[in-house]
């Protein structure tokens, strides 16, 4: 049941917020987009810190002064796989600009895509845990997984009206924006599963397998959610506020959960 709740509740997340486009009209404020990206950005990054490289290290400590070595090239493998998928896959980023190859997409699929990418190494973060949580590691408790997992499906909640609400607006019938926007989170329980069936068939590949999660979200992190928090008129104090109140709520679940 525990890792069930755990898998299903960033989609959970997900699909709550892609079903705001029933009741919302119009687009979202930049307002309240840089806000809810300011608190997202704060929970990946103390994801990252707590929940992936601390219990990284942890499971390496037999390597006594090079327990990092698991943690920092998993984390730099996560980078490089992110930097990969941005320029291959044609997506949108939230300013506009198209990266990856040239596609005649319309910008609100690509910005479906860019949501997807986002998503990966979510589901991978979760799945890491899991996987430690069900080979038995002291240091991953229920607790702990239970709020990364509470942690992701939060931030999940703008990430899926971001997807619904700009098909809509293109003349998509509200329940296939519906189904786009839902679609886009499925990603992370399939990414989650995949990862706990790798670390089931090679244990000592965990360690990597949370470093990549961390390194995979730090570069979402830097490459999306910051510079869109500065967006728009204005000064970037509320996204700024956001992320310190998303990286304080995440610290405080996963110390006080694990």
């Amino acid at each position: 049941m525990d890792l069930a709740l755990a898998l299903l509740l960033p989609l959970a997340g997900t699909v709550a917020g892609s079903a705001c486009m029933f009741f919302m009209t119009g687009t979202m404020s930049p307002l309240l987009r840089r806000a809810l990206t300011g608190f997202a950005a704060g929970v990946m990054v103390a994801a990252s810190i707590w929940s992936l490289i601390i219990p990284a290290m942890d499971q390496s400590e037999a390597m006594g002064k090079f327990a990092f070595v698991p943690a920092l090239v998993g984390f730099w493998a996560g980078v490089g796989f992110l930097l990969l998928l941005d320029h291959v896959v044609p997506h949108e980023h939230a300013d506009g600009e198209d990266e990856g190859p040239q596609s005649s997409l319309p910008k609100s699929a690509k910005l479906a895509l860019a949501v997807i990418i986002h998503n990966i190494p979510e589901g991978m973060a979760v799945g890491a845990l899991c996987a430690g949580w069900l080979m038995g590691g002291a240091d991953i408790t229920t607790g702990g997984m239970l709020a990364l997992s509470a942690g992701i499906a939060i931030q999940n909640f703008p990430e899926g009206a971001i997807v619904s609400m700009p098909l809509r607006s293109d003349g998509v019938s509200r329940p296939k924006a519906f189904g786009w926007g839902v679609f886009s989170g499925v990603v992370e329980p399939v990414a989650a599963l995949a990862t706990i069936a790798l670390a089931e068939l090679v244990t000592p590949v965990l360690p990597y397998l949370l470093g990549f999660a961390a390194g995979a979200m730090v570069y979402v992190v830097v490459e999306e959610l910051i510079p869109e928090t500065a967006m728009g008129e204005g000064h970037s104090n509320l996204g700024t506020l956001l992320f310190s109140v998303g990286f304080t709520l995440m610290m405080v679940l996963d110390v006080a959960l694990g």
